[in-house]
């Protein structure tokens, strides 16, 4: 009976890349409901007026949280690649509006986990496979998209963590606020040297990505990310997309123990070929 209810390791990345999506949607979306007056900027680049983009910002707002509901209730490829080029575009805005590109990178999560989830639940032909309803159970990965799945989420890893690293280096206002809100009476040399850490470490998952490191990474940034100085709980759900591919990974990397983690398709052949 236990091997029965036993879960497989594609229902456990589909479920942390499924939650995941959901969180980045509903986050994202509340910050429309609010008004998010960084937002203004972002319309800017359309050519959208500060009085207008009050004014779209609830109706996106409110398509994100919908989206957000549809996804959790019925799973579907077509909305998670509408994520994929939403949460790119999103993403996009903040570099296109005057910010630095890292924050592009450390959002990788938000186009990132979706692509992942494709390809964990396979690229369909017929169209209306599209929008039929994801079974997890039904998820079977075979040796190729195993390998094409673990190299998303190891290149989504280091982007995010790489990104956020970045941010801390070049001193952003919000991370440097958070550092103070914490007690730290030197803001600018501890996002120093966090930044080189969460470098290394993105470097280091690129890598040889470990299941203890991962883990690590994982309650790291689940934590980290509480300490916004405004907004928290929403900064901290819309965050969903990074911590998703963090657990993935992990759970891939745990059950693909080998020190290489790619020791997949292409050295087993190599093996079959001398032998």
């Amino acid at each position: 009976m236990a091997m029965m209810n036993k879960i497989s390791l594609e229902q456990k990345i589909f479920y942390a890349l499924h939650i995941a999506m959901v969180m980045c949607m509903i986050g994202h979306g509340a910050f429309g409901i609010i008004t998010k007056q960084i937002w203004c900027n972002y319309f800017g680049v359309f050519g959208i007026g500060h009085d207008m983009s009050y004014r779209l910002m609830p109706y996106v707002g409110s398509v994100d949280i919908l989206m957000g509901i549809i996804m959790l209730v019925y799973p579907n490829r077509a909305i998670a690649l509408w994520l994929v080029a939403w949460g790119f575009i999103t993403a996009s805005l903040r570099p296109l509006s005057g910010e630095p590109f890292a924050e592009l990178i450390e959002r990788a999560g938000n186009f990132g986990a979706p692509f992942a989830l494709l390809l964990l639940c396979g690229l369909q032909k017929n169209i209306k496979t599209w929008f039929a309803k994801i079974d997890p159970k039904k998820i079977s990965l075979d040796e190729k998209r195993s390998a094409q799945l673990a190299a998303s989420l190891k290149i989504m890893v280091f982007l995010l963590l790489a990104g956020h690293g970045w941010l801390n280096i070049i001193q952003k206002k919000g991370i440097l606020l958070q550092y103070e809100s914490l007690g730290f009476t030197n803001p600018m040399d501890v996002a120093a040297t966090v930044g080189v850490f969460e470098i290394l470490a993105a470097f280091s998952i690129l890598v040889r990505p470990l299941a203890p490191i991962i883990l690590f990474f994982f309650i790291w940034k689940m934590t980290s990310e509480l300490f916004y100085p405004q907004w928290e709980l929403f900064e901290w759900i819309e965050r969903g997309g990074s911590y998703g591919a963090l657990l993935a990974l992990y759970f891939y990397c745990r059950a693909h123990r080998s020190n290489n983690f790619l020791y997949t398709l292409k050295e087993r052949r190599w093996n079959i070929n001398l032998f």
